[in-house]
């Protein structure tokens, strides 16, 4: 019988080209797994904005009601496309695209009607100005080495006025092991160490790569990229959510904020 090599866990530099490899084949390995664990949270039409349950039916991030009908949206690292379905339910007109080929036959079995885009998002395949928003629900931000460079690229294909709302994992919580239960409320590592965690295999190949910003980090580089940021969304465990989700949980979710949403406006 041979045994399957366990990733090695590790800190070090991993560049735009090795963290993108990574992360395609993690996610057209790990889809299947991914959506049969999170597909009930995460629903088939629902937008949530992470595992605190935050939807976006509630807060309205992207704007008002009437401002999504007729509106060209982009989801950025949409997976099986649960929020670009929402939005299509709005009277919006999304794209979903995502770096992952699995992740998007998972768009297409549940289905939708909307166009389907498997491409990397420092590379955005539309034309200038095609957009009036754009959003990313843990969506390629927390993969990517050079940041800046999608949110330009995002820039680019949304017209003046257009909306870039993305979430990510928060900065704060890099701090601390990533346990959902005791032991994962003391500091651990620098909050100021950017080194990125990357999984590697028996040759020292990424095969999963994520990577750290501050919360300084993440506005300068919002502004880098063109944006004015115009909220920062730290959202509060809900009484009603139960779940354990990675580290995230009731108990960390009570004592620290698990994720941060950027909301930023393009002039």
């Amino acid at each position: 019988m041979i045994q399957e090599y366990e990733p090695e866990a590790t800190r070090r530099d991993a560049g735009d080209a090795e963290s993108s490899r990574a992360s395609r084949g993690w996610w057209d390995r790990n889809a299947d797994e991914y959506q049969s664990e999170h597909g009930t949270f995460l629903g088939d039409d629902r937008f949530v904005w992470g595992p605190e349950g935050l939807d976006e039916a509630e807060v309205r991030l992207l704007g008002p009601a009437e401002s999504l009908r007729g509106a060209d949206v982009l989801e950025i690292g949409a997976g099986a496309a649960q929020c670009s379905r929402w939005l299509a339910a709005q009277g919006a007109r999304p794209v979903a695209m995502d770096l992952s080929h699995r992740q998007l036959q998972h768009a297409l079995r549940i289905g939708g009607g909307f166009p389907l885009v498997e491409a990397d998002a420092g590379a955005l395949p539309f034309a200038d100005g095609s957009f009036d928003l754009a959003c990313a629900a843990y969506g390629a931000v927390p993969f990517v080495s050079d940041p800046v460079k999608v949110f330009r690229e995002v820039r680019r294909v949304l017209g003046p006025g257009g909306r870039w709302v993305f979430s990510v994992t928060h900065p704060i919580r890099w701090a601390f092991p990533d346990e959902p239960g005791p032991e994962g409320l003391s500091v651990a590592a620098s909050y100021f160490d950017r080194t990125p965690y990357v999984e590697q295999d028996e040759r020292g190949r990424a095969v999963y790569v994520e990577h750290h910003r501050t919360i300084g980090d993440r506005v300068r580089d919002v502004v880098a990229g063109g944006f004015r940021l115009v909220d920062l969304v730290e959202p509060e465990w809900p009484a009603w959510n139960s779940q354990e989700w990675g580290g995230w949980s009731p108990l960390r979710g009570n004592l620290i904020p698990g994720t941060a949403i950027f909301v930023c406006v393009r002039d």
